[in-house]
């Protein structure tokens, strides 16, 4: 159990790393579309591989923070019954939606991807455009990266959700166990939840 608790540590350690620096993307994002924008209105002046960075960019952002997402609960998710459920309902649920869903698509997604990539770094694929960046293979290689993250993650979360079922949940620290139910709060009719105040 307490190998158990080490892992989902280092994998949450690892996905909050790549997370946190793969998140300053965003503003090389926005720095660069705020140059092609300025350089193509005002002056008249476009760069192709200007524009193919800032998409790239946000390709590879996109993909570099979905473990990291995953951890944090940023992910959609149809919660009518996730939410109000118990921790012991929610470990439940977490570990057949990795085991069933999550980890067998990751697989399915490097399979299928891996053939695609491996055919671009052949040739150092880069843009179609003329003029474009080159390094596409690199973008495309954040598939797998994607798929790699995303299925660490979900690795920690069936742990995470084996330490719950085991009643050993105390050996995560408080970031990485799953938050208390917390009950709406009740108003009768007509009251506010701010009276007394100005």
């Amino acid at each position: 159990m307490h190998a158990m608790a080490a892992i989902i540590r280092v994998i949450g350690a690892l996905n909050a790393v790549i997370g946190r620096v793969m998140s300053w993307l965003a503003l090389g994002i926005v720095i660069v579309c705020f140059t092609v924008v300025v350089q193509r209105y005002l002056f008249g002046v476009s760069y192709l591989w200007l524009r193919d960075l800032y998409i790239w960019l946000n390709g590879a952002m996109f993909t570099g923070v979905a473990g990291f997402a995953l951890a944090r609960g940023g992910h959609v998710r149809v919660d009518i019954f996730y939410r109000p459920a118990s921790v012991r309902r929610k470990a439940v649920i977490d570990l057949f939606g990795v085991l069933v869903f999550l980890l067998p698509f990751m697989v399915v997604v490097v399979v299928y991807s891996w053939p695609f990539v491996t055919r671009s770094w052949s040739y150092w694929e880069g843009s179609s455009n003329v003029g474009g960046m080159p390094g596409l293979f690199v973008l495309k290689s954040f598939i797998i990266v994607f798929s790699v993250l995303v299925a660490l993650q979900g690795i920690a979360m069936a742990l995470h959700a084996v330490l719950v079922l085991a009643d050993r949940e105390h050996l995560l620290p408080e970031d990485l166990r799953y938050p208390p139910n917390v009950a709406p709060a009740v108003h009768t009719p007509g009251e506010t939840g701010h009276e007394g105040t100005l």
